[in-house]
């Protein structure tokens, strides 16, 4: 892919996202060896893209927005609900000291995971999502990255969290969320918006009925 179209996409992203962190770790991933050949034309494109068994990998203005919420400074215990393609994943293996992400449909993760070791990722572990949301043998988590869109922030991932943490999820119906920032405090959690965006649904626990 040119560095043009690179620099492009970066230049969107860097209208809403300050992190230079960020716009390096997604200068640095191949967006492109995460969504499938057919879509690599618009690899570099600020838009959600199709990746199969009805799931997308988000446009990268809502992934530098959401990596820069969790205000990473490196040395951070990472969830990520969701890994989907595995792009936000790789960015987040670039910005803290290892990363938890954890899937439900076993063919994206299996290709997932693949493309991450591919590219020397081995800070990160897939799992396959179990009955219980998150990955609580793992936890506490310093932050809580969810790529899908849930009712309410679930509260076995609060009780994940370790106390300061924070929580990017998209929150409210089906159709239309808030993209929610929430911290973990003693006396329950603070949150702020990021604004309007509409993510796939997350199914199970803590989510939606599937359909």
């Amino acid at each position: 892919m040119s560095a043009s179209a690179v620099d492009r996409m970066l230049q969107i992203v860097a209208d809403a996202v300050q992190d230079p962190r960020v716009i390096a770790a997604m200068r640095a991933v191949p967006r492109e060896q995460f969504v499938p050949r057919r879509e690599r034309p618009r690899a570099y494109a600020d838009a959600a893209l199709d990746i199969g068994q009805r799931q997308t990998i988000s446009q990268p203005l809502i992934v530098g927005m959401m990596t820069e919420a969790l205000e990473l400074q490196g040395d951070e215990h990472v969830l990520e609900i969701g890994t989907g393609s595995g792009y936000q994943t790789a960015i987040l293996a670039r910005l803290a000291a290892d990363v938890v992400t954890v899937e439900r449909i076993d063919a994206l993760r299996a290709r997932a995971d693949e493309t991450l070791r591919g590219l020397g990722c081995e800070n990160v572990r897939c799992m396959a999502a179990g009955e219980v949301l998150g990955a609580a043998e793992h936890a506490p988590y310093d932050a809580v990255i969810v790529t899908a869109a849930a009712p309410e922030i679930p509260e076995p991932l609060l009780e994940q969290l370790r106390p300061g943490g924070r929580i990017v999820i998209p929150v409210g119906s089906r159709g239309s969320q808030d993209l929610i920032v929430a911290t973990k405090t003693a006396a329950g959690t603070t949150r702020r918006s990021l604004g309007l965006c509409r993510f796939v649904p997350l199914i199970g626990a803590g989510g939606f009925t599937e359909q």
